[in-house]
C-alpha cells in the first residue's frame, strides 16, 4: 500500500466511524520565536496522520454521509505562489495537493470561512477538538452561528459536538506495518546516537558536547529533529526527571543519564541509557543499575497480547520494591512498600507511555474504568528508574545515583519486539563499548 492509499484509507475509516457529520481538523500554526524569527515548523499529528501533508495553514474537512460512497475529504491549503516560493520554498497548492494526497476536493485556505457554513448546514454532528485552541474555537463557533441564522430557510446547525480525538486516538493507538517500519528506522538512528555518546563520553567534557553528538547523528542519518528536548544529565542532575539545561561538566566517578530520541517522518523514538562517565561502574552503581535492569526485564516480559497496560508497571514495581528493601532504602515487605507507596521516594513515575507520532502518543490507558488490554500493533516505552537524592536516612554511597533504562517496544501476536534492542544496556556491553 503506498502512502496516498494509506492516508485515504484512514480518512475513509474515520468517515465510517463518524456515520454522519463533519470533522474539522486543522494543522498546527507557525509559531513566532522572537521578533520575526519563527520556531522550526512541525505539523499537527492528527492532521498529518490523516493527510501526510506537511505544510502550515492546512485544514482537513471530512464530510461523512450515511451512504459511505457520498462521503468526502476536503483539503484547504495555501495557494500556489511562485513569489513566496522564492522566499519560503515549494508549495503544493490546492490542485497538486488534491492529486498528490488523494483528496476528493481541495481549495484555497482563503475560502475556508466562505465554505464552512455550507458544509456544516443540516449536518447532525460536528467532530472537532473543542478547547484545544481558543482562536479556532471562536472561528468554529462563528460558522455554527452563521448556520443557525438560516433556520427560517429550513437549515439546521449541528446539534452535537463530539471530540474528534476520541475516534482518532483509537485509530492511532494500533500502529500499521508502515508506521512500525518508520519507527524501526527512527529507533536505529537513535540507537546509533546513543552508542556514539557512550564512546565519546569521558570526564571533563560538558553535557552539551554529548548532546551535540546525539543531534549530529540524528541529522546525519536523515532524521528531521529530536523528538523532544534531549536530557543529558550527569551526576546529581540525573535525579531531576526532566533536566534539560545540559550545561554541566561531567565528573569522574559519576553516572550520565541520557534520554534522547529522534523524530523521523513524524514518528518518535525514545531511548534512555545510563552509564559511567569514566567507563567503569562502581560496585554500588552496578548494584543499583542491575536492579533497574532487572525491573525493566520483568516489565518487558509482561508486554504481550492479553496483558493489561498496568502489568508491566506492576512487574517493575515488585522488582524495584524488593531491591529497595535489600538496599535498606525501604522497610517492610514488598506488598507493604507498594501499598504505602514508600517506593515513590526513589521511583516516582510510571513505567511507560504510548509512542508514535507524539513521544507521549495518543490513546487511552483505561477503558470503562479498567486498564486496557495490550493488542498487537500497540507501541510503548518501558522505562523503570531509580533516583536517590541525598538525605540523612540514606547511606552516602547511594547519594546522587540516578538511573533510567528505556526501550521502545511493539506488541506482536506472540509477545513483543524491542525496537531499540541494539542500544547497549548490560553492564558488560556498556563497559566493553566504552573501553
Amino acid at each position: 500500500m503506498n502512502s496516498t492509499k494509506l492516508y485515504k484509507a484512514r480518512r475513509h475509516y474515520l468517515a465510517s466511524q463518524m456515520q454522519r457529520g463533519v470533522a474539522i481538523i486543522p494543522t498546527a500554526p507557525e509559531r513566532l520565536r522572537n521578533r520575526d524569527a519563527y520556531y522550526p515548523y512541525r505539523f499537527d499529528s492528527y492532521f498529518y496522520y490523516l493527510t501526510g501533508f506537511r505544510e502550515p495553514e492546512g485544514v482537513l474537512v471530512v464530510v461523512a454521509e450515511t451512504n459511505q460512497s457520498e462521503s468526502k475529504s476536503i483539503l484547504f491549503c495555501r495557494d500556489k505562489d511562485q513569489t513566496r516560493e522564492i522566499w519560503d520554498g515549494f508549495r503544493f497548492g490546492p490542485d497538486v495537493a488534491k492529486e498528490t494526497f488523494g483528496f476528493d476536493e481541495a481549495y484555497s485556505i482563503s475560502r475556508l470561512d466562505e465554505m464552512m457554513p455550507d458544509l456544516l448546514a443540516s449536518q447532525p454532528t460536528l467532530f472537532y477538538a473543542l478547547g484545544q485552541d481558543a482562536a479556532w474555537d471562536a472561528r468554529v463557533t462563528g460558522w455554527i452561528n452563521q448556520v443557525r441564522e438560516q433556520v427560517r430557510k429550513g437549515v439546521s446547525a449541528p446539534a452535537k459536538i463530539c471530540d474528534s480525538r476520541t475516534l482518532l486516538d483509537e485509530m492511532r493507538v494500533i500502529k500499521s506495518a508502515e508506521e512500525i517500519d518508520v519507527m524501526k528506522n527512527a529507533a536505529a538512528i537513535s540507537t546509533e546516537a546513543h552508542r556514539r555518546a557512550m564512546q565519546l563520553t569521558q570526564p571533563g567534557k560538558q553535557e552539551y558536547e554529548i548532546e551535540a553528538e546525539l543531534h549530529y547523528i540524528f541529522r546525519r542519518r536523515g532524521a528531521q529533529a529530536p523528538a523532544y528536548t534531549s536530557i543529558v544529565a550527569g551526576g546529581a542532575n540525573a535525579c531531576v526527571l526532566h533536566y534539560i539545561e545540559n550545561n554541566a561538566k561531567l565528573e569522574d566517578g559519576d553516572l550520565l543519564l541520557i534520554d534522547a530520541g529522534c523524530e523521523l517522518d513524524g514518528y518518535a523514538s525514545d531511548i534512555t541509557r545510563t552509564f559511567p562517565v569514566n567507563g567503569k561502574f562502581s560496585p554500588v552503581q552496578k548494584d543499583v543499575y542491575e536492579l533497574v535492569l532487572a525491573a525493566q526485564t520483568a516489565a518487558i516480559t509482561s508486554v504481550k497480547p492479553g496483558s493489561t497496560w498496568d502489568d508491566p508497571h506492576q512487574a517493575a514495581l515488585k522488582v524495584l520494591a524488593q531491591g529497595f528493601i535489600d538496599f535498606g532504602l525501604c522497610q517492610g515487605t514488598v506488598d507493604d512498600v507498594i501499598e504505602s507507596e514508600a517506593y515513590k521516594r526513589f521511583y516516582m513515575h510510571r513505567t511507560g507511555h504510548w509512542l508514535g507520532l507524539d513521544v507521549h502518543d495518543a490513546g487511552d490507558y483505561k477503558l470503562h474504568g479498567s486498564w486496557r488490554l495490550l493488542q498487537p500493533g500497540m507501541t510503548l516505552t518501558v522505562e523503570p528508574g531509580c533516583y536517590i537524592r541525598p538525605a540523612e536516612n540514606v547511606p552516602p554511597h547511594f547519594w546522587n545515583i540516578g538511573i533510567r533504562i528505556e526501550d521502545d517496544v511493539v506488541v506482536t501476536e506472540t509477545g513483543n519486539d524491542i525496537l531499540t534492542v541494539a542500544a547497549p544496556k548490560s553492564v558488560a556491553e556498556i563497559e566493553e563499548l566504552m573501553r
